[in-house]
């Protein structure tokens, strides 16, 4: 392979891309149609993508429609093979993939949910390494995923803790790349929302920004039919706020595969229906996402990256069908660098402490947000224009250098021990469902073959041709459901349970850290609490002593004014101290935590 030359030849910006293309095999519609217009719209996009991620793209041949559309803007990609009918993960790039591999999930739904397919298509994270530019510097680490869908409401989904764990490995992922020192790109359908636990664990424990929600800190939550949205007292959207503001790439009211079996059949027939854009959109939600790190080191030969824009895309209908080219829209955005040697301020993750004032410029973006969720840290300071009341912040290591070549020694950041809490009753709660599965198969394994001994005795005293050969049908479906059963609940049962263990195992040890912090937080902040006290004590004997004085003494007129006069700007210096020594104790602990 040609390296990559450096100097002119490394890029100045990135146009990065993610779609969920909705190519099931036999179940999507016009399938074949819309995989190809895909490929023409992503090569005839305004803003040349450079590095794309491709989600449900099942099949090769459906790969191959698009690379060969795209191949003269993006001549290099890869398919990435997974389970028994593929992962559906696909990555296309302007540079070479010098490096790619296919993680799967360890969880990853349960092979009776035969008519979901999560389990039969080996979901994971497809990863690659794209050589931009000469050396390490020129790395960038692209991870695109797919997480379990969810199939009934958040309080209801029986995958949730899949989905949370996934959500785990893949920040375990993207945290170790940015640990080498490489730039980090996340992207994919997540099929979560930023009020989930999941989307937490992403942002907390791996060093990177929600592309998004960095240029709109004050975006949505969940749709507006959520109660977390409801509680920001907000109106409901229209579909064109939602594109632009929310990020909405999901169940919006513009996609036609969103639409009822009745309008879908109105626009098969060749009527045309247009959406206004001012419509109310209450079930619009944003489930798709690009995640970007600059690593933990920025060599001082390279400038570090910054975010640019975002917008959703690939709005546009079919020119023949009239339909929506995927159920999804996508994310598109732009990042950024200076030359070499500039001054210029970028967002550097994670440069920015939590308790330090937002002052950057904002056209840089510099990355704020609200709180998600009632008992969560949120990882960055809250946007000053959010309705939404922010919560306490995460625990963050004091921040390395921005032109170190080091990685700091742990650039780990947890939650606090309620929402740990939460996700180990999750692990259990699928503990307890998943062993109970296992004795139940197991017992009918053990049924089955009784049943099928007994059925072979009857059918030796048999006499009646008719009746042993039912005795032979029943006996052989019998057994045969039985053996599934079994296998079913002594392997893949096993196998879950086992991975629930290990999911479990490091949530605990968070859990941990969480409370070490805890412990110190309290410790310092009960210090603090105690000499504010004492000087104030001390102050108001000072005070009494100082009017005792004064009585004593008996001046008036002029001289009485002026010692009142001291009194009082010795109390007001006494409280301004006494509060200048709290803040500082409180900024030196989280600088330090």
């Amino acid at each position: 392979m040609k390296p990559v030359e450096a100097g002119a030849g490394s890029p100045s910006n990135i146009n990065i891309l993610t779609y969920n293309c909705w190519g099931l095999k036999y179940l999507a519609k016009y399938r074949v149609e819309r995989l190809q217009e895909i490929g023409r719209s992503i090569a005839a996009a305004v803003t040349t993508p450079e590095i794309v991620g491709l989600q449900e793209c099942w099949t090769q041949e459906d790969y191959l429609a698009i690379r060969r559309q795209t191949r003269h803007i993006l001549p290099h990609g890869k398919f990435y093979h997974s389970g028994i009918f593929g992962g559906g993960l696909a990555i296309l790039s302007k540079w070479p993939i010098v490096e790619s591999n296919m993680v799967r999930y360890p969880l990853n739904g349960r092979p009776t949910a035969f008519f979901r397919g999560d389990w039969y298509v080996g979901k994971g994270v497809a990863c690659a390494s794209i050589q931009t530019a000469e050396g390490k510097e020129g790395i960038v680490e692209v991870f695109c995923t797919h997480l379990h869908a969810p199939y009934a409401p958040e309080s209801e989904d029986s995958y949730m803790c899949h989905r949370t764990a996934q959500a785990w490995e893949i920040a375990r992922l993207m945290r170790h790349a940015a640990e080498r020192g490489h730039a980090v790109i996340g992207l994919g359908d997540f099929n979560l929302t930023p009020s989930s636990l999941a989307y937490q664990l992403i942002t907390t424990h791996a060093p990177l920004q929600d592309v998004w929600r960095t240029l709109h800190p004050d975006s949505s939550l969940a749709s507006a039919t959520h109660p977390l949205e409801k509680a920001r007292r907000r109106e409901i959207p229209n579909a064109r706020y939602n594109l632009r503001e929310n990020g909405a790439t999901c169940d919006s009211v513009l996609n036609t595969w969103r639409w009822s079996k009745q309008q879908q059949k109105q626009l098969f027939k060749g009527k045309s229906i247009i959406v206004d854009q001012t419509q109310p959109d209450p079930r619009a939600k944003r489930l798709d996402y690009i995640f970007f790190s600059n690593g933990l080191s920025v060599s001082p030969r390279s400038a570090p990256w910054r975010i640019d824009s975002a917008k959703v895309g690939m709005t546009e209908r079919h020119p023949k069908l009239d339909c929506s080219l995927s159920d999804h829209f996508s994310v598109e955005a732009t990042i950024s660098r200076a030359p070499a040697g500039s001054t210029t301020d970028a967002v550097v993750l994670p440069k920015q402490s939590p308790l330090h004032e937002q002052t950057s410029d904002t056209a840089l973006r510099t990355l704020t947000n609200t709180s998600l969720h009632p008992t969560l840290y949120t990882s960055y300071n809250p946007s000053p224009t959010s309705s939404f009341l922010p919560g306490p912040f995460t625990r963050t290591p004091s921040p390395p250098d921005a032109h170190s070549d080091q990685a700091p020694a742990s650039s780990q950041r947890y939650l606090p021990s309620s929402v740990y809490d939460e996700i180990l009753a999750l692990i259990s709660s699928d503990k307890m469902r998943a062993h109970r599965q296992r004795r139940l198969r197991l017992f009918h394994f053990i049924a089955s073959v009784v049943i099928s001994i007994i059925c072979f005795i009857a059918i030796w005293w048999s006499t009646h041709a008719g009746i042993s050969f039912m005795l032979v049908i029943v006996s052989t479906l019998n057994l045969g459901g039985g053996i599934v059963q079994g296998l079913i609940g002594g392997l893949f049962e096993g196998s879950e349970l086992r991975a629930l263990k290990e999911f479990q195992w490091e949530m605990e040890r968070c859990k941990e850290h969480a409370e070490t912090a805890d412990r110190k937080e309290a410790s310092v902040t009960e210090g603090v609490m105690k000499q504010i006290s004492f000087d104030n004590e001390h102050h108001a004997e000072g005070r009494s002593v100082g009017k005792h004085s004064l009585e004593e003494a008996k001046v008036g007129g002029e001289e009485e004014k002026e010692l009142w006069e001291k009194v009082r700007a010795s109390e007001e210096y006494s409280g301004k101290e006494n509060r200048r020594r709290g803040q500082g104790r409180f900024v030196e602990f989280h600088g330090n935590a």
